[in-house]
């Protein structure tokens, strides 16, 4: 009878042993088995990202109206040229021989119309005298006009051969560089169907601009005057200042996504930004100065069930009792399991306290930086360790958490907090 009692004993020990162990033992563990991270104070800004390629502001094709070889090229690559300057001829000849035949032409109309002239006076005379009848001296009348219409039409063919002999000179349309040179000497060009470009010439390299690309979802942030920061490949190192000019409203849709193109007005008084450069371009959208921040991952820290009826058994002052974690789940906690406390839309900080108990806070977000957030809470101090994820040790305990993947149990992928 005594050995039976003194197995019970034995075994009621056991049971309150483990009973112990997963309660307290399991939970005094987890409490420790946080990721922490420090609330900072400092400023911070809130961006929408974009590229876009730097071009001139004003870019005009220098081409050919005649066709013709390249004679001569008087301008190369970055030259910098002046409005009416030479900057290439084409082989003259053809417009020359142009030119000669239609004065030829005039001089022909001209001796036509002489002609005409003194056959209409003869007539007239003999009109006049009735030796002539009417029809033939409107016959006389009527050739004289003809020469005359056809002495204008020659004279319209020769100014046109002398204004295609003037294109044969290629002078700049505006002062500025030349970036582009397409033809070489001896090339020949054809302008039968559309001008051949000869060289591209920007107006001013000092002042450029980005056509960014902006999704649709961002557009709406975007607005003219907005402050504008860009990289390029060049200077990674270097952030460059620009100002949005322009938010152009046609769209482009690719692949499904529809873009806007925003034009960033840029200043480049030490010519160091070339036209071509792809640039990686930050609207700034709002800012913060002197604010608390923390890191996103705070906001996106989820503890467990087993947490949270372990916080809600203590604020409530009594022990933990069988199945109340499906009661939190299922009840008025299902909100807070959300990280609102209760709230629809609201935030909340996890940290411990000064006995280390897992505690929230609730906080107003401000504006993110896409690592950075700035919080409002009277609760949450400079300095402050807040949780920002769950150690490797406590996957147990979250295992039977919904949120698991957002607490990090797992090994973190890079660049996680």
């Amino acid at each position: 009878m005594k050995r039976k009692q003194l197995v019970i004993i034995a075994a009621g020990v056991l049971v309150a042993a483990v009973l112990g162990y997963l309660i307290f033992g399991r939970s005094a563990k987890s409490e420790t088995q946080f990721r922490m991270a420090a609330v900072e104070r400092g400023n911070i800004e809130a961006t929408v990202s974009a590229t876009g390629t730097l071009s001139a502001v004003t870019t005009v094709q220098v081409g050919t109206q005649v066709s013709g070889r390249i004679d001569e090229l008087k301008v190369d690559f970055n030259d910098r040229v002046k409005k009416g300057q030479l900057i290439a001829r084409i082989d003259p000849t053809l417009q020359q021989q142009a030119v000669r035949d239609a004065e030829a032409g005039v001089e022909r109309s001209q001796a036509e119309a002489d002609q005409a002239q003194r056959e209409y006076d003869r007539n007239l005379q003999l009109f006049q005298r009735k030796v002539l009848t009417e029809i033939d001296f409107n016959t006389a009348k009527y050739g004289l006009a003809v020469a005359k219409a056809n002495l204008k039409s020659a004279q319209v063919a020769l100014d046109r051969a002398r204004q295609n002999l003037s294109y044969t000179s290629i002078y700049a349309p505006i002062d500025g560089v030349v970036v582009e040179r397409d033809v070489d000497v001896g090339q020949t060009v054809a302008a039968s169907l559309q001008a051949p470009q000869l060289f591209l010439i920007a107006n001013d390299l000092t002042h450029l601009q980005i056509l960014a690309s902006v999704d649709e979802s961002d557009i709406g942030q975007i607005e003219d005057g907005q402050t504008v920061r860009f990289s390029v490949q060049a200077y990674p190192d270097q952030k460059f200042p620009g100002k949005v000019q322009q938010v152009r409203l046609q769209s482009k849709t690719q692949e499904n996504v529809v873009n806007y193109t925003v034009v960033v007005a840029v200043d480049n008084p030490q010519g160091k930004l070339l036209p071509g450069m792809t640039a990686t371009v930050d609207f700034l959208t709002g800012s913060a100065h002197d604010a608390l921040v923390v890191p996103n991952a705070a906001l996106r820290f989820r503890p467990t069930q087993e947490m949270l009826a372990t916080l809600m058994a203590r604020k409530n002052g009594t022990a933990q009792a069988p199945g109340s974690q499906r009661r939190w789940q299922n009840g008025q906690t299902a909100d807070a399991a959300n990280g609102n406390g209760g709230k629809r839309g609201g935030s909340a900080i996890w940290y411990l306290d000064a006995d280390g108990k897992l505690e929230r806070a609730h906080v107003t977000v401000g504006i993110s930086d896409g690592q950075r957030t700035q919080i409002e809470s009277p609760a949450i101090k400079e300095g402050m360790q807040v949780i920002v994820g769950a150690l490797q040790g406590s996957a147990t305990a979250a295992s039977s958490s919904p949120f698991q993947t957002q607490t990090q149990t797992g090994p973190r992928p890079p660049g996680a907090f």
